[in-house]
């Protein structure tokens, strides 16, 4: 008989990594199949470079998501976070919003702020969840396939997180 749990052995392990270079083959993958308008790997590179807290999501070693966290002051500044299409709706975003936000307050923040397409309902009800409330709308923020789509401005108290 076995030491290790059945589930254990059927379940794998669900790891989150810091990001590195490395990594960014698979991040512009998922952000090239997720998104209209992707970030680049200059992005992604310059975020690492500049420091900011970046972290993927691996799942029995596969990368299935990341997040970006601009630290400013006392504030958090989710800058993107995203999970691979064929893991969407099994938690992963939860996973990572509730990392990031734990790592922002071990870095000092006490609030988190985003910005988030109206158009993208599964990313609001996941950030409605968390208890994010919309504090405005930044006019014409994101570009679009006929113009530009503005962008909800989202805040959260880190002293609590739901979830």
């Amino acid at each position: 008989m076995s030491a290790v749990p059945t589930s254990a052995i059927l379940s794998p392990r669900i790891e989150m990594l810091p990001m590195n270079t490395g990594d960014l083959d698979d991040v512009l993958a998922i952000e090239n199949a997720v998104y209209p308008f992707p970030w680049t790997r200059g992005n992604f590179a310059d975020s690492l470079a500049a420091g900011y807290s970046a972290w993927v999501c691996r799942i029995g070693g596969e990368l299935v998501g990341y997040a970006v966290v601009m630290m400013v002051l006392d504030e958090a500044h989710l800058l993107n976070i995203s999970v691979d299409a064929r893991r969407q709706g099994m938690g992963f975003g939860a996973r990572l919003l509730r990392h990031a936000m734990a790592i922002a307050r071990t870095l000092g923040a006490s609030t988190m702020l985003l910005e988030v397409r109206p158009s993208n309902a599964r990313a609001l009800q996941l950030y409605r969840h968390f208890g994010f409330v919309s504090i405005g709308v930044r006019k014409a923020y994101y570009p679009a396939v006929e113009g530009r789509e503005d962008a909800q401005v989202l805040t959260h108290s880190l002293r609590e997180v739901r979830a």
